[in-house]
């Protein structure tokens, strides 16, 4: 942490002006200390409008995964935004969107082949139930519109998708009343459970489109982790009953698990994928929704009425497509899953001092992801600001206290990240 904290400056006059004009994300506006006020970024830092400078654990909701500033992504974007930085992706197409659709079809395993672009992970769930349903109708199976979605899943914040995220335990159990009703079920982990989620899927067939499930992860709903016969009894489950599959990789895509996408780990292929997050490398708001071959001909027709009725304003930006394109190539010529792996090492050693301490329920690792689940957390802004005062800026949620840093961040950073936690936890904080 550079810059002295006993040398604050005063609020900055743009926050003090702003701030009672803005709507802050799961933040109680009367009772929330007021944010940190940021000036710059650059690598794992946030620098501060007081001077100083804090270790991101987080990596911008786990967007920034080559770090901020990165030099190649932002030399792309200003090449485009001198060429142009925007046209409409209907009746008209632009070289980056076509490239990137092409180079993401290639990456991604089976013949997901078909991508749809928007502009967030939220809409880009919603277009895949979409193409879910509509999948059943254009093969005049009208009536099959639900899903089945698991207990602790979260999907985005959209209608559709919190009607598919558990709204039970989940943050948006206050509107479960208002949404659309699917069937939320636990993951088949383990013979019972397993049995448990065919009964269901059998009794509901003919009013089931499809699955959809984090595959590896399950995030925003606790950092939980599930392992590859999850995936593969959920494949076999959706072709015996003829059921699409989808994945949401909008957290996991992207090496955070530890490879390119989750779901190559367990070496199985969905229906439909979506992605977003790390997708521009943490620059400019993108997501894609990427349908297999069999998807797509169920849309392939004469009639008008067949076709995918979607179109988000901003679809395929151009700036965000370039910005994804950089962000490809350095994942092809940068060692980014090596990195990955290493981090997953010192996560592993750095977190491992909080097992068994009071309050510590659990402490597990998984790619570039390290948690430590506590049995509650009381006072999130005091725990907050108590890892501001060790220089870090990690935000827990819930009951765990994370980790998904930047594949960039250097050693030192991430020890530091690791020891603020530790050190936290030991003096009981949270």
């Amino acid at each position: 942490m550079s810059g002295d904290a006993s040398k604050k400056t005063s609020t900055p006059g743009w926050l003090a002006a702003g701030l009672p004009h803005v709507w802050l994300p799961y933040t109680q506006m009367k009772t929330a200390s007021p944010p940190l006020a940021v000036v710059g970024t650059d690598g794992a830092r946030i620098i501060l409008a007081d001077g100083r400078e804090l270790i991101d654990g987080i990596a911008s909701w786990w967007t920034a995964c080559h770090g901020y500033h990165n030099s190649h992504i932002r030399a792309a974007v200003e090449r485009q935004l001198a060429q142009m930085p925007h046209v409409m992706f209907g009746g008209l197409a632009h070289e980056q969107a076509l490239t990137l659709a092409k180079r993401l079809s290639a990456l991604l395993p089976g013949d997901l082949s078909r991508v749809f672009f928007s502009d967030s992970g939220s809409v880009a769930v919603e277009i895949a139930m979409k193409m879910a349903v509509q999948y059943r109708i254009n093969r005049g199976q009208r009536g099959r519109t639900k899903f089945i979605a698991f207990k602790s899943g979260y999907h985005g914040d959209t209608t559709g998708a919190m009607a598919v995220s558990d709204t039970d335990e989940g943050m948006h159990a206050l509107f479960a009343g208002l949404l659309p009703q699917h069937l939320v079920v636990d993951l088949p982990e383990g013979d019972e459970k397993a049995a448990a989620l065919e009964s269901v899927v059998e009794r509901h067939a003919n009013e089931l489109a499809g699955i959809i499930v984090e595959p590896s992860v399950q995030g925003a709903g606790g950092m939980k982790f599930h392992d590859a016969r999850v995936l593969r009894r959920l494949r076999a489950l959706a072709d015996k009953y003829d059921l699409l599959l989808i994945f949401d990789e909008i957290f996991t895509g992207f090496g955070r698990t530890g490879t390119m996408f989750a779901c190559e780990a367990a070496n199985v292929t969905p229906d439909i994928v979506t992605l977003s997050k790390a997708l521009t490398g943490g620059t400019l708001p993108l997501a894609a929704t990427v349908a297999t071959r069999k998807v797509f001909d169920a849309f392939w027709s004469d009639d008008p009425q067949k076709a995918l009725m979607h179109g988000p304003t901003y679809m395929a930006n151009p700036l965000a497509c370039a910005a994804a394109n950089a962000s490809l190539d350095l994942f092809e010529h940068k060692p980014r899953l090596q990195q990955v792996q290493e981090i997953s090492t010192a996560l592993t050693e750095g977190l491992e001092p909080c097992r068994g301490l009071p309050g510590v329920k659990n402490v597990r690792v998984k790619g570039a992801i390290g948690v430590v689940e506590m049995t509650r957390i009381d006072n999130y802004d005091g725990l907050r600001a108590r890892f501001v005062e060790e220089g870090v800026f990690i935000r827990p949620f819930g009951n765990v206290i994370y980790l998904t840093p930047a594949f960039t961040i250097r050693p030192e950073e991430l020890k530091a990240l690791t020891g603020a936690i530790v050190k936290v936890v030991k003096d009981g904080v949270a």
